[in-house]
């Protein structure tokens, strides 16, 4: 195509010649420094200068997987934000939940929904739960110079497997590292500051084949548990009325428990542990 023609049409040949299915190659070869990692950073630690998101969690349950996560995102040792979302919808299958630098990690979330359905666009089907945990890799390894001054993300993945096997969980989740390595957990994971607690506190909550109530109300408790040794993990907050964000994600697809559902588990874990303290003392 010439470029006259494609003068016309208002776009330039690499928009109208490319037929690869990576919106994130498609942008670093027309406009790379729109790319996360490819912006210039500062050769000084900067890690304390963006608000940073903490912790989230997952678990997998019968017939899929569940992820939350608190509300707080943290900038040194003040709390830049109570009311941060860091659980996001990546397709309609699967779900991220962001931790590190938060700026950085919602842009690339955002990125990373647009490849998903750029892809789906470009080959009319869906992504492999496989293909989606190895392309949010490429994505972090991209971010690695920054996460290198302090300004890492390093999210959480899961997802409802599509291609499962008859007998076979269809819940997965998948971790990652600063470098883009990609690790597939088994049960449950956590990832951020209050992470040790959270994983502690779903090491004796968790057990396979739990029901999705059950799954959903040990997420809910881990990072209860989290927030009450980490400071950077905000618990419920019935005062103003913030919860975790939790996704659930099976058959029926991802979708977000409403606030009305977290909040009745979180004032149930609340009166359980009040009772107990209660018997205690007497």
């Amino acid at each position: 195509m010439s470029d006259q023609i494609a003068g016309r049409s208002g776009f330039t040949p690499a928009y109208l010649d490319r037929v690869g299915s990576s919106f994130t190659d498609f942008l670093g070869t027309v406009a790379p420094d729109l790319l996360p990692g490819r912006r210039p950073v500062p050769a000084v630690p900067m890690g304390d200068m963006a608000p940073h998101g903490t912790t989230i969690v997952a678990a997998t349950f019968d017939g899929g997987v569940l992820m939350g996560g608190d509300r707080r995102a943290t900038m040194g040792n003040l709390i830049s934000s109570r009311d941060i979302e860091k659980v996001y919808a990546a397709d309609s299958w699967s779900v991220i939940g962001i931790a590190g630098a938060a700026g950085i990690a919602i842009e690339m979330v955002r990125l990373y929904q647009v490849e998903l359905e750029h892809y789906e666009k470009i080959e009319g089907m869906v992504l492999s739960l496989d293909g989606k945990a190895n392309r949010l890799a490429a994505m972090i390894r991209g971010n690695l110079g920054a996460a290198m001054q302090g300004l890492a993300v390093v999210p959480l993945f899961a997802g409802y497997d599509l291609d499962a096997a008859e007998g076979v969980s269809p819940g997965r989740i998948f971790s990652y590292d600063v470098t883009g390595g990609n690790y597939e957990e088994r049960g449950y994971a956590s990832v951020g500051s209050g992470s040790l607690f959270a994983r502690s506190s779903l090491k004796k909550t968790w057990r396979p084949g739990l029901s999705a109530d059950a799954a959903t109300r040990s997420l809910v408790e881990a990072l209860y548990d989290a927030a009450d040794d980490d400071s950077a993990t905000g618990g419920p907050d019935s005062v103003r009325r913030l919860y975790p964000i939790l996704y659930r994600i099976d058959a029926e697809g991802a979708v977000r428990l409403t606030d009305d559902e977290v909040a009745e588990i979180a004032a149930s874990i609340t009166a359980d542990r009040s009772a107990g303290a209660a018997n205690r003392e007497a």
